[in-house]
């Protein structure tokens, strides 16, 4: 609600913490949901199922996960492949072990269990920042990625450290294992992501998200303001990691449908999520979606799209052209928008609220 006064436009608190302010941005929300829950499942192929949305939805996620530790509190970390192997092994061992309860249940708490290991090395998050927490991080990348084909406790004996998906069912239909439709999967996903994001948007714009963001821009300073710097960390690498745990544990029970720690959670996994982060905008959850759009679709639209309009690409040169062209667009945002697609949309954004009247 807006008051004028003086010539000048005032909000209300209430206002001012909307996570959607505007009557565009609701209709704009609305219409978004209604495509992604009707017009895909009923109109999109099963190629673009698997092969663009599921993707794109699982590192959507991930991309959450780390922004919420690197865009909004500041903190480098390159382990977010190692977290969400955690969340996969987790979520495979309680789907074993317990296999009476709901497999969704379990992907959520696979999380939680992702959260916990977050927190053991997010200790070092008091004493060190910058490189040297990037240094540590990337080290429980490895340590974690040693442990998944090193433990046998945690992996399967038959398939050599492989996760294989059982098969689960709810409401009568499968949602997991080969007889699983695409379409069931793909709902079952975005209703977690959807959930999530609603969570990781009402931490953000609340109380803990300005604590968070107080520490990114002068930790000193929002040490002197009352804020502890110990347990704001570790909850922001705790909420971290169960983003990143509940995206690995979706990405290997509804998109994979199984595979091996060394293939699906090494460290370019990292460095991928990382990159859309970047891309898309740090800080931002919408920048999330952004980022992870654009990487997750891109070596499709390169590998199938652009010869399918008569332009000859072969698979290799594709995937050097994704490399290739992610590199320049970080270095691009890097100086030119830090604040990556996220800034670039909400410009747009503005300019349509106006058009065609430019002031």
């Amino acid at each position: 609600m807006f008051y004028r006064e003086a010539g000048q436009y005032k909000t209300s608190y209430k206002a001012d913490m909307s996570v959607f302010p505007l009557l565009q941005d609701r209709i704009g929300i609305i219409a978004i949901l209604a495509i992604a829950f009707v017009a895909v499942p009923l109109f999109a192929s099963e190629f673009i199922i698997l092969s663009v949305m599921v993707p794109f939805l699982v590192f959507a996620l991930a991309a959450i996960g780390l922004n919420i530790l690197t865009g909004y509190t500041g903190l480098i970390s390159l382990g977010t492949g190692a977290f969400m192997g955690v969340g996969a092994y987790a979520c495979y061992k309680l789907t074993t072990l317990f296999p009476g309860v709901n497999i969704i249940v379990w992907i959520i708490v696979s999380g939680f269990f992702s959260a916990a290991i977050g927190v053991v090395f997010g200790l070092p998050s008091l004493r060190i920042k910058g490189f040297y927490l990037a240094v540590a991080t990337l080290a429980a990348q490895f340590f974690l990625q040693w442990c998944f084909v090193r433990i046998p406790w945690l992996y399967n004996y038959n398939a050599s450290g492989a996760i294989e998906v059982p098969e689960r069912t709810l409401f009568g239909l499968a949602i997991t294992g080969a007889r699983s439709s695409p379409e069931v999967r793909y709902l079952v996903l975005l209703s977690i992501v959807v959930f999530l994001t609603w969570i990781a948007s009402n931490l953000v714009h609340g109380r803990i998200g300005r604590s968070w963001m107080a520490v990114r821009d002068m930790d000193i300073a929002a040490e002197l303001m009352g804020i502890k710097l110990l347990p704001t960390k570790l909850l922001a690498f705790a909420v971290s990691s169960f983003y990143c745990g509940v995206a690995g544990a979706c990405m290997m029970f509804l998109w994979y449908g199984g595979g091996e720690a060394n293939d699906a959670f090494n460290v370019n996994q990292s460095f991928i999520v990382l990159f859309m982060v970047i891309i898309g905008g740090l800080g931002s959850l919408i920048g999330s979606f952004l980022g992870a759009f654009f990487i997750s679709t891109l070596p499709t639209i390169l590998k199938f799209g652009v010869p399918a309009v008569g332009i000859p690409l072969t698979g290799a040169l594709a995937e050097h052209l994704t490399h290739i062209m992610v590199g320049a667009l970080i270095i691009f945002f890097l100086i030119v928008e830090p604040h990556g697609l996220a800034r670039l949309w909400q410009i747009a954004k503005q300019k349509l609220r106006v058009w065609p009247f430019p002031y």
